[in-house]
């Protein structure tokens, strides 16, 4: 019993502390803007992205949003160059517009 709750403890503190998502290359050059940002750029669709919110407890809401922001730059990197966010998050989830900004 008391392995098994060591066990969990250990995810629990590793849920809260690790970033499963990594910005790739293509990704990095993918910026984060606001919709006022985007008024000279073209829009080149949209994506929906997930990542776990609870793992035994809830996941602290900074890093849920950090990661999907990463994933939602990595996704749009074939696609354009900058992303907005469409919404907030929403349990584990979040909507991005895609944009072509430079020429």
């Amino acid at each position: 019993m008391r392995i098994i709750s060591l066990l969990v403890l250990s995810l629990t503190v590793t849920a809260c502390t690790v970033s499963w998502v990594k910005l790739t290359p293509e990704g990095e050059n993918v910026a984060i803007l606001q919709a006022a940002e985007v008024t000279n750029c073209t829009p080149n669709g949209s994506t929906t992205v997930t990542v776990i919110s609870k793992v035994v407890v809830n996941r602290q809401p900074a890093r849920v949003a950090e990661e999907l922001r990463t994933l939602a730059r990595n996704r749009a990197a074939d696609r354009g160059d900058a992303i907005v966010a469409t919404g907030p998050v929403r349990n584990g989830e979040q909507s991005y517009n895609i944009y072509r900004c430079r020429r």
